[in-house]
């Protein structure tokens, strides 16, 4: 009785509320007694349309003490249960929706039941039919927020980005282990994201074999080598793979530019797909060595490429300056902006690229330009890319909009999940 007395009268009209239905249905008061968060009013509607993130400036109160990590029961200010949530005191991004209903507990059944349905929706689309290595989970899509699961053959390659996964990482390495074929799990929670919650960096294996030093990736009929303990992201950009796939219209190509080419892809699928001699332009040694490589294991002649080490804003200027031209050029460079904040820079560094990559691309020929910066709105960047272009002086019409590949998906009510955005430009 004294325990429902120092209870938040709000929690109080929500359990008597409740608790009239209690001959059909049970609830588990005690976490919602420990722990609760209360939203400003009006700051529910973004959850009530679906959005899984929860901003500290939204948050009212805070009943209990949770834990980094710890499940919440979230409530709008006039005391309505939304949903039920990971807490993290150490960001501003306070807190991610795991589930909206309020029967469901976050448990091992809970990890087990997303991740198989995952699995069984990759299965669904036919992607392990055109590559070995695709991704498993993608964070709030899957309803895992903050987790990325990509496989490569026999093993999963983990990010656990975030306090809530950092707290069931255990719960989560089981369930990847019931995956049908799995000899190891390795970790690669090596990402600045993690510091936003406070976490340390960490790598590693953590369940059955280690991963080989590099893997191959087979996909759509080309290899790749991945270095899944050391290379960007988990080892490989499998969020390209359906762009590689559309580097047929390079077939008539004499040469293509491929910038900030990381291990060679799409650079790789144009010289197998045609006779174009390619110039894969990167600052990393480590993966123009890797790029080499996969020139060999699909046995392209050497002399179809070149290979550069620069910087490319300062070798696009060369270029340009030597009065060099292509009939293809590529542009995947790394993340611009990681926050709204950034984003003004960001589109300098877009302009920039693209004003320079319009100017050495040759009357008839593609330019194949993307963005990775999941605060750039495609929109915004189309308008980039156009003024880019007309600043260079020349004509152009987007003849397909590009995106990351399904096994990437997008939540309808989550565009933030939507960070690959891309345009494939003719210029006449």
């Amino acid at each position: 009785m004294f325990a429902l007395c120092v209870l938040d009268k709000r929690i109080l009209t929500y359990i008597l509320m409740k608790t009239r239905n209690a001959a059909s249905k049970t609830h588990n008061w005690t976490g919602i007694m420990a722990k609760v968060i209360f939203l400003h009013k009006g700051r529910e509607r973004s959850l009530l349309r679906g959005h899984p993130w929860i901003l500290s400036g939204a948050v009212a109160d805070v009943q209990g003490v949770p834990e980094p990590g710890a499940t919440v029961e979230v409530f709008s200010s006039d005391g309505q249960w939304l949903a039920r949530a990971a807490y993290s005191p150490a960001s501003q991004l306070r807190a991610r929706v795991w589930t909206r209903d309020r029967e469901e507990r976050i448990d091992q059944d809970f990890f087990n039941r997303r991740i198989q349905n995952a699995v069984a929706y990759r299965e669904k689309l036919g992607i392990p039919e055109h590559s070995n290595a695709w991704r498993i989970i993608h964070g709030e899509a899957d309803g895992i927020p903050g987790c990325v699961i990509d496989r490569y053959g026999d093993f999963c390659v983990c990010q656990f980005l975030c306090a809530g996964i950092e707290l069931n990482r255990d719960k989560i390495i089981k369930a990847i282990a019931l995956i049908p074929g799995i000899k190891g799990i390795y970790e690669r929670s090596d990402t600045d994201a993690r510091a936003r919650d406070a976490l340390e960096p960490r790598c590693g294996i953590v369940d059955g074999d280690n991963p080989p030093e590099l893997f191959e990736i087979k996909e759509n009929g080309i290899s790749y080598l991945a270095d899944i303990r050391n290379g960007h992201k988990t080892g490989f950009y499998l969020d390209q793979r359906d762009n590689r796939a559309a580097m047929p219209f390079a077939k008539d190509a004499k040469d293509m530019l491929n910038c900030f080419c990381y291990t060679g892809g799409f650079g790789i699928r144009a010289a197998f797909e045609s006779n174009a001699h390619v110039t894969q332009v990167d600052l990393s040694e480590s993966a123009l060595g890797l790029a080499k490589k996969n020139a060999v294991i699909n046995n392209i002649p050497a002399d179809r490429f070149s290979f550069i080490r620069a910087d490319v804003f300062t070798q696009l200027r060369k270029f340009r300056d030597m009065g060099l031209s292509f009939d293809v050029v590529v542009l995947d460079p790394p993340k611009f902006a990681d926050n709204p904040k950034q984003l003004e820079k960001a589109a300098r560094g877009y302009k920039d690229i693209n004003l320079l990559a319009a100017k050495l691309t040759r009357p008839g020929g593609t330019l194949l330009t993307l963005s990775c910066s999941g605060a750039m709105a495609p929109e915004l960047f189309q308008k980039i890319v156009g003024d880019a272009v007309r600043d260079a002086g020349r004509d152009a019409i987007a003849v397909k909009i590009l995106t990351q590949a399904p096994d990437h998906p997008i939540s309808l009510n989550f565009p933030e999940g939507r960070y690959l955005t891309g345009l494939q430009v003719c210029l006449p």
